[in-house]
């Protein structure tokens, strides 16, 4: 079993920044791929970024690629998610997701996932 939960999100203005944590537990989550997935009111949960065991590969949606950083402490079991430039449409839920099936490839389709976080909620404000 793995225990995923995310820290670090609140309100922010428009253009401010902010660092999500997804600290894990359980298990160690050093040879999987993690993945940030958020999901907005109304709206699919949707994938943001993701990161091979080694944080060697990342991989970002078009919608924050630019604005976001994914990155992994190993020893810490912790991965993290910068976001610079935040807009209103940032605003979501955010969940941290660990793929069990992969360690290099980065699945952007939530089914690939099998371990999630709680979220952390992200609002931004215009």
């Amino acid at each position: 079993q793995v225990q995923l939960v995310e820290s670090g999100g609140g309100l922010v203005q428009a253009g401010g920044s902010l660092r999500l944590s997804c600290a894990a537990s359980g298990r160690t989550f050093s040879p999987y791929v993690m993945g940030w997935f958020r999901q907005a009111p109304g709206k699919e949960r949707e994938f943001v970024a993701g990161i091979s065991r080694t944080g060697g590969s990342t991989r970002y949606a078009d919608s924050v690629k630019g604005r976001a950083t994914i990155s992994r402490d190993n020893v810490r079991n912790t991965v993290y998610l910068q976001m610079n430039s935040l807009k209103p449409e940032d605003t979501a839920v955010y969940y941290c997701a660990l793929d069990l099936d992969n360690v290099i490839t980065i699945a952007i389709i939530r089914g690939s996932y099998d371990y999630w976080g709680q979220g952390t909620q992200v609002t931004v404000s215009s």
